[in-house]
């Protein structure tokens, strides 16, 4: 009973030893989802003007979304995985696509 106790608590302080150096990283991971398939999504779609079939294969990820909303009268697109969301939208040709924050609002065209 007691190498169990001691056994547990080594692989807790093993865990608690890799994670903790890396806590900031692993909490940046949920927004990297959404973030990258709607970036990436606008720019196969609208800069290098590609299908969307064609657009959701080249950014489908290991790691599933939830959503993938594409508006094409704005000219915007939002992703939603593991929880965040995020949205990227066109801004022209010279300037191609670019992540929104929240608050933002598409511009106009």
């Amino acid at each position: 009973m007691r190498r169990r106790h001691l056994l547990l608590l080594s692989i807790v302080l093993l865990v608690i030893a890799v994670i903790w150096p890396n806590r900031a990283h692993l909490a940046a991971f949920p927004d990297i989802i959404g973030a990258y398939t709607a970036k990436e999504y606008c720019s196969c779609r609208y800069v290098t003007g590609n299908s969307p079939d064609y657009c959701r294969a080249y950014t489908r990820q290991y790691v599933p979304i939830d959503l993938l909303h594409d508006d094409p009268g704005l000219r915007r697109v939002t992703a939603r995985g593991l929880g965040r969301s995020h949205s990227a939208a066109w801004l022209g040709p010279r300037e191609g696509c670019r992540l929104l924050s929240e608050t933002e609002s598409p511009p106009e065209s």
